[in-house]
């Protein structure tokens, strides 16, 4: 019997005493618990483990953990009388120790930080303080990582009512037991605040990777998405519409008809979901709903497939037709003279024909022989493009006064040309307009090309009807290249006798730095100078050559690199010592047929030149903007020379808007002349 009273005695003594400290110590667990006493504790309260042995906490009332009740949330002064009185002072410190490391705990894991513990005064005071911050730090993480409000409040109002008891064990026993049914209730265990910490860092992690994530799809969104997904559901309404099994459903057949014209309407010309109108989503929701009862009838993929094959095939058809009618189009209107174009030269010639012969000459013509000044060759029939080069030549000269620019056109553009230079001359430099068919020693007898644009073969190439035999090749077919104008560069030594440097240009091009440095180059020995246009596989002499022909693959590489005429720097010298206009005309014969190459300049200008070329740097002369959108804005801006080769020219309404500027800037449109023919930019 006295046995067993001891036994109570000390049973008593360490479940009042040291079990509430085991809680908080890893030193004592190994005595008490096993490595499923924790569970075994969480889940019922009123058993013990010791030695390996469950026993039940007699003391204690047998009471669940479900029905444990939520303490009065009573929050104690710091000079509150109760039972700490009954306390040593060797008990405080203890109880400030386990305090601290606890709260050391903690913060070891993100909810506080041991070194926000300052005593202020007082074992006491240092105990309410940790206590507080702990519980102000707890508080908030639960509110991080997405707790319910209450369950941070009941967490704060059981370590506050410890504070007030001013019990330490007692508070640490009351705050276990409360601990113990939060932890049923939120799965949280309070002895391992280091864990608890992680998962809730770990779940702020996510949320915070999650939300990261949100943003940058918002920020990598499509600003056409929901125009995209419009465009596809009007795509499977289409197929629906020609399914048998839909088809056969009127009901369905109609609601489909009316939500495919709700949704061309909300589309309407928008290119952006910011143009939509506000109930876009609303239209896209509903007509998300009528396919899935249409899918609902008719749920045969294989059907599906099949007819989305032929509407694939159908519109790779209309696609390849509307090309085909785009490429006649557009060469049509390359080729169309603009009515202010036409009305321009008509202007000019009439007021030209008012002068005076003496009102007819240009100043400065003693210098149009000097070899030691910049020379410039332009052949042209449009008046304003030729001024849109004088222009922007002059604009960007160091000294306009040694730029001199000899202009050559044909006898409908000659005195309209004049009239123009005369009635705007470009500040000092110097003006000569020629006429070509002034040239007497440029006729069939002496120039092959003549004789073949004046054949019968030639005239019906280009002014048969062709309508049943389509011609893939429509830009050869051009009718520029009936013109000798086009090929008055492969004559140069000829139009200019007394001149050794001049720089070839064309008349749709713009000059944006100074050129003179191209004087001062020294070419080798070679003819001229070009620059290279060639890529990968690009612009490379198979393109413009007919390789099939022995007499093309015997003499020259497939995989020789192409250049462009436009900006070309001859030395009529060398042209001279190398007899390069007789090499011109024996190819010139040898493609009578037009075997070797198509009709056009550059192909007989490769192999003219063979061998013959300076490479100069790509940022002399900056090509495609006649053609190509993608041209890099940097490329244009270093560029000392930019081309609009091609079909999209800078005058007419088919050129690139965003290239046109460069252009535009060089033209006056509040000119009498421009006024009067309605140019506008």
């Amino acid at each position: 019997m006295r046995m067993k009273l001891r036994r109570s005695v000390l049973f008593l003594l360490l479940v009042t005493v040291f079990a509430p400290i085991v809680l908080y110590t890893d030193t004592l667990g190994a005595y008490f618990t096993s490595s499923s006493s924790r569970n075994e504790f969480v889940e019922d309260v009123s058993a013990f483990t010791f030695a390996g042995e469950v026993r039940p906490l007699n003391v204690l009332p047998q009471e669940s953990s479900t029905t444990l009740k939520e303490p009065v949330g009573i929050v104690y002064s710091e000079h509150s009388t109760g039972s700490s009185s009954n306390y040593s002072d060797a008990s405080s410190r203890e109880n400030a120790r386990i305090t601290r490391q606890l709260a050391g705990e903690l913060g070891e894991d993100g909810i506080s930080s041991a070194s926000n513990l300052r005593a202020t005064g007082g074992e006491k005071s240092l105990v309410e303080n940790s206590i507080r911050e702990v519980t102000g730090k707890v508080h908030e993480a639960a509110v991080e990582t997405g707790e319910k409000s209450s369950e941070g409040t009941e967490l704060t109002r059981n370590i506050s009512r410890v504070l007030g008891e001013n019990d330490v064990k007692k508070g640490i026993s009351a705050k276990h037991s409360e601990g113990t049914s939060e932890n049923v209730s939120n799965k949280m265990e309070l002895k391992h605040p280091e864990r608890s910490s992680q998962n809730s860092g770990e779940d702020t992690s996510r949320k915070q990777v999650k939300s990261r994530t949100e943003r940058q799809n918002d920020q990598t969104a499509l600003p056409d998405a929901h125009i995209r997904q419009l465009k596809d559901q009007l795509i499977r309404a289409r197929i629906y519409l020609s399914l048998s099994a839909t088809r056969n459903n009127p009901h369905f057949i109609k609601e489909l008809r009316l939500r495919m014209k709700e949704i061309l309407r909300t589309l309407g010309e928008s290119t952006k979901d910011s143009e939509l109108p506000r109930n876009a989503v609303e239209k896209l929701k509903a007509m998300e709903q009528t396919l899935l009862r249409g899918k609902q009838i008719q749920d045969d993929c294989a059907t599906v497939v099949k007819k989305l094959r032929a509407m694939l095939h159908s519109t790779e058809e209309q696609l390849r037709v509307h090309k085909k009618q785009t490429l006649f189009l557009t060469h049509l209107t390359a080729n169309t003279m603009p009515k202010g174009l036409h009305c321009l030269p008509l202007r000019l010639s009439t007021d030209y024909f008012k002068l005076n012969k003496s009102q007819r000459h240009f100043l400065n013509e003693e210098k149009l022989d000097d070899p030691k000044l910049y020379h410039y060759a332009l052949f042209s029939d449009n008046v304003l493009a030729a001024a849109v080069v004088v222009n922007s030549t002059i604009t960007h000269a160091k000294d306009p006064s040694k730029h001199v620019f000899h202009i050559v056109t044909d006898r409908l553009n000659y005195a309209a040309m004049r009239m123009w230079f005369l009635a705007n001359p470009p500040s000092e430099a110097t003006i000569q307009v020629q006429n070509v068919q002034e040239f007497t020693w440029l006729n069939s007898s002496y120039s092959p090309v003549l004789r073949q644009l004046g054949s019968a073969s030639m005239i019906d190439y280009y002014f048969k009807s062709r309508r049943a035999e389509p011609d893939s090749n429509l830009k050869f077919r051009n009718p520029k290249y009936l013109s000798i104008m086009n090929h008055l560069r492969f004559y140069l030594p000829e139009i200019f006798p007394k001149l050794d440097k001049v720089l070839f240009l064309d008349d749709d091009i713009v000059v944006q730095k100074d050129l003179t440095g191209l004087w001062s180059l020294d070419l080798m020995g070679k003819v001229i100078g070009v620059v290279e246009t060639c890529g990968q596989s690009f612009h490379r002499f198979d393109r413009y050559l007919n390789f099939s022909n022995p007499l093309i693959s015997e003499n020259f590489s497939p995989r020789a690199c192409g250049w462009a005429f436009g900006m070309n720097i001859f030395d009529l010298d060398e042209w001279r010592k190398q007899n390069i206009t007789e090499v011109y005309h024996k190819w010139q014969n040898l493609n009578h047929d037009r075997l070797l190459w198509k009709l056009g300049t550059l192909p007989p200008g490769l192999i003219t030149f063979w061998n013959r070329t300076y490479t100069l740097d790509r940022s002399w002369h900056v090509l495609g903007l006649g053609y190509d959108p993608n041209v890099p804005q940097k490329s244009i801006e270093r560029a000392a020379v930019i081309h609009y080769n091609g079909n999209l020219k800078p005058w007419l309404e088919i050129g690139i808007p965003k290239f046109r500027n460069y252009w535009v800037k060089f033209v006056d449109y509040d000119h009498i002349y421009l006024r009067e023919c309605n140019i506008a930019p």
